[in-house]
C-alpha cells in the first residue's frame, strides 16, 4: 500500500540539484504518493540523503499508527524524535524523510523497502506497533526486509527499559540492516521513544559508519583501542564503567553524556528501589522525636489506674440525692483511696485527678453545693448542702477509660512527635525500638572552593553548598558528617569518599558530575569503589546532571547522591531525591514531599518555559479572598543564585516548552512542592 506524503513532507525531504526539469510547489503538493514521489525522483529530483559533510547521517522517521494515519490522533512520537535529533544528540544527523502508515504489513514493507533501496536512508526509525495487540505488526514487517539482524540494539533497549518499568518486557523491537540502511523499531509512546533513543543513540554514528564503509571507522577503532582515548561505552541505568580513563587526555574526553535522560519520576523510582531500611536500634524515649517506631508499644497499666475525679467537689453516694451531707475528710490527688471511707449521709472533699474514696460512686462539683457549717478559722468544713440532682458515676473517670492495660498505644511505623513522647512516659516505656536513621556525609568538590572562614583567595569562591546542606539535613532530623572539600583529583576524591564511607551510610556530594575536564566524581566512584551508576542525567531544571549510585564498602551498602555544583541545583535536588530517600531508609511509609495547588504569580506577568520541566522557586502565600494560595516567583532563577532560595517555601513544577506554549501566564494553577513552612 502506498503511503501518503504531505506537501510539507515533500518540501522538507526533497532537494533539487541539477534537475532535468523544474518541478514547482504545486506539483509537489499534488504528488501525494510514494509512486509519484519515485517518479519525480526519476525525472531529475534527488533526495537529500547527506549534508555537505560526508559523515552526516540521513534519517527517516516512519510512524506506524492507524489513528495517526487516519488523522484521529497527533503524531507526538515523531515530533519527539525530531526534537531529540534537532536539539543535539550523539548523532550528526539530518532528517530527510518522514511518513505515516497504518498498522499494516504491506504498507510498512513498501515504505521501508523504498527508503532503503531507492532513497538510501542511512538510519530509519519506525515508531509504534511493537506491542502485543493484534494490529502491532511492525516487527514482523521489519523482519521481512532486513538482511542482517542487529540484536544488540534491541537487547540494549529492553534491558535498560526494564530498569524503569516491568512493562518493558511487553515490547518486541526488531533492529536490522538492509543494504546500507539501519532500521530500528522504537515504541509508540513519546516517553518510551525518548528513553530508547537515549539508550541506542551513542552507538548509531559508528554503526552507520560501519554499514556504509566510511573512513571514520578506522579512526574510531583506533580511539577505542588506544589507552589514551576515552572509552566509547554505552551507559544504561544500572551498569558500571569498568574501563579506566586517561584523565590527562583532555581532548578525548566525552563530548556528550552517555547517560540516558530520564524523568524526575523515573529517577525517584530508581532511588527508592535502592533505598531499604538500614537497621534498628533501641533508644531512650527522650531522644525519639523524628524516629520511626519499629515495633508496637503496649501499655503495662491502665490509665487511670483507679476511679478518678474529673472535677473539684465532693465524693458522694448518688442514692442519697440532694440535701445536707457531713464532710468527713478529703481525697487529694496523690493520696491513697483507703484514707477516707464514704457512707450514706456523708461526703468527702475531692480534687481533680484524685482517687474516688471507697463507698462513693459519684462526684458533685463544688459549684453545685452550699456551705452549711465550718470551723471558725475556715480551715475545715463540717456540713454542706447538695443543690443539684446526682447521677450514679457522674464526673468520674473509670479505671482504664483513657488507656486499657495491654492496649497498643503507638503502632509500628509511627513517626514520633513530642506528644508521643508524653504517651511513652505515661505508659512507662522509656526504651523503645526504632528504625535507625541513616548517617549522611556531605562532601564538596572543586579546586575553586575554600572554607568560608578564611579571607577570599584569588580565583576561589567560598563553599556554600556544604554548610547549606549540612544545616538542611540537620533540620530534617538526620545525623550528618562533614566530609570537607575534595580537590578535583582522583586520589583526593578517593581519600575523601573513602573516609566518608567509613562513617556514613549515605554520601551527598556536590560538583564534579557535569561534562568538564575536571568532573571526575563518577570516574572515581566506578573505578575505585566499583560503584554502579543507576542514572546520570535527569530531565529537569535545575539539576540535569544529578547522579545516583550505590556500592559495597566493607560489606555494607553505601548510597551516593552526586548533586550538581550550582548551589540552587544542589538544594533543589536534595529536596527531590536525598530527603525522600533518607525518609524511606528511616522506615517512613510516606516519604515524598507534600504537593499542593497554587496560582502562579510573577512580577512580569508570565514565566518563560524551558525545554526541560522546571522546578521554579516560589513563595507561597494565602489571600483571604482566595481558596488556593498564590505562588510568587522569587525572581531570577539562575542556578548559581542562592538568593532565589532565600524566601522560597515551594517549588512550582512548570511544564517543558513546546511549539504551542513557550511561557506560562499569571493565574495558571500549578503543582507546588512544599519545601518549608507555609
Amino acid at each position: 500500500m502506498a503511503a501518503l506524503l504531505s506537501k510539507p513532507t515533500l518540501q522538507r525531504t526533497l532537494k533539487c540539484k541539477g534537475a532535468k526539469k523544474k518541478v514547482g510547489a504545486k506539483r509537489l503538493a499534488s504528488s501525494n504518493s510514494m509512486r509519484e514521489f519515485t517518479t519525480l525522483l526519476g525525472e531529475g529530483l534527488t533526495c537529500q540523503t547527506m549534508s555537505s559533510k560526508e559523515n552526516t547521517v540521513s534519517v527517516g522517521l516512519l510512524t506506524v499508527s492507524d489513528g495517526c494515519f487516519q488523522r484521529l490522533t497527533t503524531d507526538t512520537s515523531g515530533a519527539c524524535v525530531r526534537n531529540l535529533i534537532n536539539e543535539g544528540s550523539h548523532l550528526k544527523a539530518t532528517i530527510i524523510v518522514e511518513d505515516c502508515v497504518p498498522d499494516e504489513m504491506d504498507a510498512i514493507h513498501t515504505i521501508l523497502t523504498k527508503w532503503c533501496d531507492e532513497l538510501n536512508v542511512n538510519l530509519i526509525f519506525t515508531l509504534g506497533g511493537t506491542g502485543f495487540s493484534p494490529r502491532d505488526v511492525t516487527p514482523e514487517a521489519t523482519k521481512t526486509i532486513i538482511e542482517r539482524d542487529a540484536p544488540g540494539l534491541s537487547l540494549a533497549m529492553i534491558k535498560a527499559s526494564l530498569d524503569i518499568t516491568p512493562f518493558a518486557m511487553l515490547s518486541r523491537p526488531v533492529c536490522g540492516i538492509r543494504k546500507q540502511s539501519l532500521i530500528i523499531n522504537l515504541p509508540g509512546s513519546p516517553k518510551a521513544v525518548k528513553e530508547c533513543f537515549h539508550i541506542v543513540s551513542p552507538s548509531l554514528q559508528h554503526a552507520v559508519d560501519l554499514i556504509t564503509g566510511r573512513k571514520e571507522v578506522a579512526e574510531t577503532h583506533k580511539k577505542m583501542q588506544s589507552s589514551e582515548a576515552a572509552p566509547i561505552k554505552e551507559h544504561h541505568h544500572s551498569c558500571s564503567h569498568h574501563q579506566s580513563r586517561n584523565l590527562e587526555a583532555v581532548a578525548f574526553r566525552p563530548r556528550h553524556s552517555n547517560f540516558p535522560m530520564i524523568s524526575v519520576k523515573e529517577a525517584q523510582n530508581i532511588v527508592f528501589n535502592h533505598c531499604n531500611i538500614i537497621g534498628y536500634e533501641t533508644i531512650d524515649y527522650m531522644e525519639s522525636v523524628g524516629h520511626v517506631l519499629a515495633a508496637d508499644v503496649f501499655s503495662t497499666d491502665p490509665l487511670p489506674p483507679f476511679p478518678a475525679s474529673m472535677k473539684d467537689g465532693y465524693a458522694v453516694i448518688a442514692a442519697d440525692g440532694q440535701g445536707t451531707r457531713q464532710v468527713i475528710g478529703a481525697s487529694i490527688a496523690g493520696s491513697q483511696p483507703a484514707e477516707v471511707n464514704v457512707e450514706s449521709g456523708f461526703c468527702a472533699r475531692i480534687s481533680t485527678g484524685a482517687p474516688l474514696p471507697p463507698g462513693a460512686d459519684s462526684v458533685v462539683m463544688v459549684e453545685e453545693t452550699k456551705l452549711i457549717s465550718a470551723s471558725e478559722d475556715g480551715s475545715e468544713e463540717f456540713q454542706i448542702e447538695i443543690m443539684a440532682p446526682v447521677k450514679h458515676g457522674q464526673e468520674i473517670r473509670p479505671i482504664g477509660c483513657d488507656i486499657k492495660e495491654g492496649e497498643i498505644v503507638l503502632e509500628q511505623g509511627t513517626i514520633l512527635t513530642p506528644t508521643d513522647v508524653g504517651i511513652l512516659a505515661t505508659v512507662g516505656q522509656t526504651k523503645i525500638k526504632v528504625y535507625a536513621l541513616p548517617i549522611l556525609a556531605v562532601l564538596s568538590t572543586g579546586n575553586e572552593l575554600q572554607e568560608s572562614q578564611a579571607d577570599l583567595q584569588r580565583g576561589r569562591i567560598r563553599d556554600s553548598n556544604r554548610p547549606a546542606l549540612l544545616s538542611f539535613l540537620k533540620q530534617q532530623g538526620f545525623p550528618v558528617v562533614d566530609a570537607g572539600i575534595a580537590k578535583d583529583h582522583p586520589e583526593a576524591l578517593y581519600q575523601r569518599i573513602n573516609a566518608a564511607f567509613e562513617k556514613a551510610d549515605v554520601l551527598v556530594s556536590t560538583g564534579g558530575v557535569s561534562m568538564g575536564e575536571m568532573d571526575l566524581l563518577r570516574h572515581v566512584l566506578v573505578n575505585r569503589f566499583g560503584a554502579v551508576v543507576h542514572f546520570g542525567r535527569v530531565d529537569m531544571k535545575p539539576g540535569k546532571p544529578t547522579t545516583f549510585a550505590s556500592c559495597e564498602h566493607d560489606g555494607k551498602k553505601k548510597i551516593v547522591f552526586a548533586l550538581p555544583g550550582n548551589p540552587v541545583s544542589a538544594i533543589v535536588t536534595c529536596h527531590l531525591y536525598v530527603i525522600p530517600a533518607c525518609r524511606k531508609l528511616s522506615g517512613r511509609k510516606r516519604y515524598l514531599p507534600t504537593t499542593i495547588k497554587a496560582e502562579l504569580s510573577s512580577p512580569t506577568g508570565y514565566i518563560p518555559l524551558d525545554f526541560r520541566p522546571e522546578y521554579h522557586r516560589v513563595n507561597v502565600q494565602w489571600h483571604h479572598e482566595k481558596s488556593i494560595p498564590y505562588a510568587m516567583s522569587t525572581g531570577n532563577q539562575q542556578s548559581s543564585r542562592l538568593l532565589s532560595m532565600n524566601r522560597a517555601n515551594g517549588l512550582a513544577i512548570l511544564p517543558s516548552k513546546t511549539t504551542e506554549m513557550s511561557s506560562i501566564s499569571n493565574g495558571t494553577i500549578v503543582d507546588v512542592i512544599v519545601i518549608d513552612q507555609l
